[in-house]
């Protein structure tokens, strides 16, 4: 069980990142339609995150309310790199990108990870319905940073 609600736990803080990390992006912009997608993808992780500690809690565990290092290092570095360059839709959505990368990525550690036996097939249904949010959000975010042309 302990290693479930860890589990969970690393999930909540990847969530905590991306709203983090949402954040900093829509202070970056002025562009209406990121702001929008913006707002959009932090509600997703607020939903993400409830559904994690209500299951953290089903567990018997204690929900985190933190964020992880690495979240904190990338930001940082993400609010050094934009006071020192001009932040453009690009890079923004770059940053976006990346994030993204990194959610989806421990989703996928989380549900393949052997040494977890999800018992229930509810907690496994919560993580591919939200792994399958934030693909859609990840090809968003692609989509419009791939269309950008560049002069």
């Amino acid at each position: 069980m302990q290693h479930q609600i860890s589990a969970l736990n690393d999930l909540v803080k990847v969530n905590n990142d991306r709203i983090v990390g949402y954040e900093k992006a829509m202070g970056e912009t002025k562009d209406a339609d990121l702001i929008h997608l913006f707002q959009l993808n932090i509600l997703q992780s607020k939903k993400n995150v409830n559904g994690l500690k209500d299951y953290i809690h089903l567990l018997g565990g204690d929900p985190t309310d933190g964020t992880t290092l690495a979240g904190k290092l990338h930001h940082t570095w993400t609010d050094l790199k934009a006071s020192i360059t001009h932040s453009s839709r690009r890079s923004i959505l770059a940053d976006c990108e990346y994030d993204e990368e990194i959610t989806k990525a421990a989703y996928r550690k989380a549900l393949d990870d052997k040494e977890l036996i999800w018992e229930d097939e509810k907690v496994i249904a919560l993580l591919s319905e939200q792994l399958e949010g934030i693909k859609g959000a990840y090809e968003s975010i692609k989509m419009l940073k791939d269309n950008i042309v560049t002069v």
